[in-house]
């Protein structure tokens, strides 16, 4: 009899208790995926995964272990947790390891508001297979087009966790997506763009022909593609990749980097680090969005708040360990899988949007690069100097003029974000919701 997944969380406590763990939680998680790849008109690979994975992490005093196993058996379980124990025997001290107190714990969250997970049935492979068929059929239909590489997934996850200070909470998640890399030209002048679009409920999801078309309109932009001029210039972050940057901000701003005493944003917590009028906010209750949580990974309640306030830094990205370690308050931020203790993350992300379109930023720079690919990545985690890759277009007198490749962009990130100008073309449905970002005075190096 197959055992629910609440159940199994609930065998593997009893299990850690009774191998000697002082205390302990753990994670089930329930997943499917199935993926379908077409490329040349063939179906080039089709993928299916199920199964159950376990995840147990064992505190004895503040040393801590986590195993994690896909074998659901009483006897996979039981072993699971002497092994558990026995590592975190002979695990180094961690002296803000630890699970929350009951106090701080989630309680009556509503997570059908969330609508995480589709209720409609599961498609067969065959859907999929002829969703990217339609997506490469509608590619390969635009003139100039070579080849096309389509692509169709769906998957299901249903997740619980339970703790020994007796938190215990479950939710399921679904997605479904479609992609399209389309191709033109050949040899040294061949040139690629793509279109892709994922959502939880499959009804809102784009057309497969939308998606085809999309990918093969930006290749053909792309004919012709050289190298831009070597100078400084502004350089304006399509709202495809625009959202790199704020990552960058967030990443620097983690608990376990300023934990660490790193970071090139470890001293501004309540300084300017954006313009003023520009906020980041983190919502992890928006509905039918991917990173949406009721709770965090230590079972702790998720809110909404502002990690950039008007231009300043409020507070820090921090999980239990590293706000003891820090002296603060954990923000509700942890994320975890079954094979690791938990870490800081986080969840919906918007930046406030500007007024004008990307049209209209393009017009105010001038002349300048509109960046639609990035490439590669250098990155000082210290000083916060960037140096990436890129293609795009060249603008000059506020008009796309032709196809650039082959540059690379520098210059400081705490720089950037104080020069940034938001567009207003962030699209609704993403997690993290970015426009396009005009960025004055980068170093472009190109022919």
């Amino acid at each position: 009899m197959t055992r629910s997944l609440e159940t199994l969380t609930e065998a593997l406590l009893v299990a850690a208790k009774r191998a000697g763990a002082e205390a302990a939680d753990a994670i089930a998680v329930d997943g499917i995926a199935t993926a379908i790849d077409i490329r040349a008109g063939k179906l080039e690979q089709a993928e299916r995964s199920e199964g159950v994975e376990l995840g147990l992490r064992v505190l004895m005093g503040k040393r801590q272990a986590c195993v994690s196993v896909s074998d659901t058996s009483d006897a996979s379980i039981a072993a699971m947790a002497e092994r558990a124990v026995a590592m975190a025997r002979e695990a180094p001290e961690d002296a803000y390891a630890g699970l929350a107190d009951p106090s701080q714990l989630a309680q009556g969250w509503d997570m059908a508001a969330l609508e995480l997970c589709d209720p409609s049935e599961e498609v067969p492979a065959a859907t999929l297979e002829e969703d990217a068929r339609r997506a490469e059929a509608a590619a390969m239909a635009v003139e100039g087009i070579t080849q096309v590489e389509a692509s169709a997934s769906q998957s299901r996850r249903q997740i619980h966790m339970a703790a020994s200070n007796g938190f215990s909470g479950g939710y399921g998640r679904s997605s479904r997506s479609v992609s399209a890399v389309a191709f033109t030209g050949s040899g040294t002048g061949m040139e690629r763009d793509w279109a892709a679009e994922g959502r939880i409920f499959a009804a809102d999801l784009p057309s497969a022909d939308e998606i085809g078309a999309l990918a093969a309109s930006r290749a053909l932009e792309r004919v012709g593609a050289r190298q831009p001029k070597t100078g400084a210039y502004p350089v304006l972050y399509d709202e495809r990749i625009s959202s790199g940057i704020i990552g960058h901000m967030l990443g620097a701003i983690n608990g376990a980097t300023i934990a660490r005493g790193s970071g090139w944003l470890r001293d501004a917590l309540g300084r300017q680090i954006l313009p003023s009028g520009l906020s980041v906010i983190e919502d992890p209750h928006r509905a039918r969005i991917s990173g949406s949580r009721a709770f965090d990974g230590e079972g702790l309640p998720t809110a909404r708040r502002a990690i950039v306030k008007d231009g300043v830094l409020t507070g820090w990205v921090l999980d239990l360990a590293t706000a003891r370690k820090l002296g603060m308050q954990s923000t509700g931020n942890a994320a975890r899988g079954t094979s690791s203790p938990p870490s800081p993350g986080t969840s919906n992300i918007d930046l406030t949007q500007g007024t004008k379109s990307r049209a209209e930023l393009l017009a105010d720079m001038g002349t300048g690069l509109l960046v639609t690919s990035l490439i590669g990545s250098s990155i000082n985690p210290t000083t916060g100097d960037y140096s990436r890759g890129a293609s795009g277009f060249w603008v000059e007198n506020g008009q796309i003029a032709y196809a650039v490749n082959e540059c690379t962009i520098a210059g400081n990130l705490r720089d950037m974000l104080m020069r940034m100008t938001p567009a207003n073309d962030a699209r609704m449905h993403m997690s993290t919701r970015v426009p396009s970002l005009l960025i004055e005075g980068l170093t472009l190096a190109g022919a």
